[in-house]
């Protein structure tokens, strides 16, 4: 399995506590992402590990559809009914402000490894979700929603002790 960046991201990782505050600022201009669900390549997972078929597979994971991620930022807007932006940043900028959380230097350089060579190649849609499963993936925007029902992205950040 080959996955383009997790819908996740958003609502479980690094992208929370930068939307919560309302403002998510990365160094990815208006490149294209299939963003992808992580049901569904935990779906893609189980069906490859326990059904007949797959052996020899190669399953490149997408979403059905290509977003910048100014469009994600507007589409969870719009779910969680908050006003929030994209602001395109320079790396430098990028890894200065991971520096200055304290981000540990080995995920700065994942991060930079993830924004640079893997944001750059993903810039298309893939059918290993719907030749894994026989289903379309899940769209963005269905995730978008059901996480701002769930309140994810209304909660208060809690510091960590």
């Amino acid at each position: 399995m080959r996955c383009a960046w997790f819908n996740q991201n958003f609502s479980e990782s690094y992208f929370l506590d930068p939307l919560l505050e309302g403002q998510l600022a990365l160094p990815a201009d208006a490149g294209l992402e299939p963003f992808v669900d992580a049901d569904d390549i935990a779906d893609v997972a189980v069906a490859a590990l326990t059904e007949d078929g797959h052996a020899g597979q190669v399953y490149e994971l997408t979403g059905p559809r290509l977003l910048t991620f100014a469009d994600a930022v507007e589409e969870i807007g719009r779910a969680s009914g908050r006003e929030l932006r994209y602001q395109p940043i320079s790396m430098e900028d990028f890894e200065a402000g991971l520096s200055a959380e304290g981000v540990p230097r080995d995920v700065v350089v994942l991060l930079r490894y993830l924004s640079t060579e893997v944001h750059a190649h993903n810039a298309s849609v893939a059918d290993g979700v719907q030749r894994a499963l026989g289903r379309e993936p899940r769209e963005f925007a269905d995730f978008a929603r059901d996480a701002a029902a769930r309140g994810i992205w209304s909660r208060p950040t809690v510091a960590a002790s």
